[in-house]
């Protein structure tokens, strides 16, 4: 497995990483993880590699979007000396072009989300020895649906950037559109964005296996 003994390891993203955890620290006891992906992410690091002592931490915030991002990075990032920086950010930032297409000040349209997150990602590079870049994703199997196709092309700049700066890369979307062969989008997300245990169990999963997770261990 890519964690080593002693990591720190941040989650940082929106509602999906967010989860209810506590605040201002996403970390500690009675559920500070939050309910989602981070925890389950961390109950099997804990229960599987205890040897290993990783810290987690999560530092998700409802509603954000890349722009909320770059305006607590300093604090929520740089200022914590963590080995692992994990990013999972964009669903708000296309979302609010459909949800609220006449507010225009709340839109973050490609061009300001691909400058934000590199520069994000070179910040980080000269504290953190890993970062883990995650798609945003839309729980929808029909590619033409206009939201579907839009989150996709941000997942699109969220792999450029990964390719290009070095990053770990993780495609949520993908994940999703594997298990949605068998299961309606309403089973994993009522509304095809906040995911339930099962969505949050996708997601854990594609972080554990991207960093070589042994399932094996015992």
């Amino acid at each position: 497995m890519l964690l080593e003994k002693g990591d720190k390891l941040i989650f940082i993203g929106d509602s999906v990483t967010d989860c209810d955890r506590a605040k201002p620290e996403g970390e500690g006891l009675f559920q500070a993880l939050g309910n989602g992906y981070v925890s389950i992410v961390d109950s099997f690091l804990q229960s599987t590699y205890p040897e290993l002592g990783v810290r987690v931490v999560n530092k998700g915030i409802s509603g954000n979007t890349v722009r909320d991002l770059k305006a607590r990075w300093q604090e929520d990032i740089m200022s914590q000396e963590a080995d692992w920086v994990s990013i999972m950010i964009g669903i708000n930032d296309v979302w609010r072009q459909f949800d609220s297409p006449n507010i225009k000040e709340h839109h973050v349209y490609i061009e300001e989300y691909e400058e934000t997150l590199r520069s994000l990602v070179k910040e980080t590079q000269a504290v953190a020895k890993q970062i883990v870049l995650m798609t945003p994703f839309y729980i929808e199997q029909n590619a033409s649906d206009l939201m579907r196709a839009k989150m996709d092309e941000y997942g699109a700049i969220v792999k450029k950037i990964s390719e290009e700066e070095g990053t770990i890369f993780i495609d949520t979307q993908d994940a999703f559109l594997e298990v949605l062969d068998d299961l309606y989008a309403a089973a994993l997300a009522w509304d095809r964005v906040h995911p339930n245990q099962t969505g949050h169990t996708i997601l854990a999963k594609s972080f554990l296996n991207t960093i070589g997770f042994d399932w094996t261990k015992m």
